[in-house]
């Protein structure tokens, strides 16, 4: 939505984005409460300039680590029967290195689908408690035929993205600590 504007855009779009600019400087100006905005984008070098300065904090949100993917596939994992171990969970985090939140998902997916595809057309009639659970060999199977869907010339992208325009992050060295006594506020 807030993309750069073009000479060549349409004068509705040109508009739409103008006016969600205006309201953006408007919100929370002379109101008792706060207003947080928040967005999220995978292209940040498109967003429009006047966009970009409106968001006092641009932070860059990294592909989960080995860590997070564990835990992405555990919660993904929970609702569902399953036999997968934790040694099996800490080897399916390593084999998906490089694998977005999204990419995991659709990991598990294929993988619940492999107890299902044993009966082929009949998958339909059967009943739930009949289909085997979810297994470390289906996992084996679905990352086979699922790939990362982020590629290396894009995370270098995102990565000078932020070293230009992104909000720093991180322990406070000691001159600066000095500068600023609301330094946890939002907008400081």
């Amino acid at each position: 939505m807030l993309t750069q504007r073009k000479s060549d855009e349409n004068e509705a779009s040109r508009r739409i984005k103008t006016e969600f600019l205006v309201q953006l400087d408007g919100a929370g100006n002379g109101r008792k409460g706060q207003v947080l905005v928040i967005g999220a984008t995978n292209l940040p070098q498109e967003l429009d300039d006047a966009a970009r300065r409106r968001f006092v904090k641009k932070l860059y949100i990294p592909l989960p680590d080995q860590d997070g993917r564990e835990q992405l596939i555990a919660n993904l994992l929970e609702k569902n029967d399953h036999t997968v171990t934790k040694e099996q969970l800490v080897q399916l985090a390593k084999d998906s290195e490089g694998f977005s939140g999204a990419d995991l998902k659709i990991l598990c997916t294929e993988a619940a689908m492999g107890p299902l595809r044993k009966f082929g057309a009949k998958a339909m009639d059967i009943d739930s408690k009949d289909v085997p659970p979810i297994s470390y060999k289906h996992f084996r199977q679905a990352l086979k035929q699922v790939n990362p869907s982020v590629a290396e010339a894009d995370l270098v992208s995102h990565i000078e993205w932020n070293n230009t325009y992104g909000s720093l992050v991180g322990p406070r060295s000691d001159d600066d600590s000095s500068q600023d006594s609301d330094a946890g506020s939002i907008g400081s």
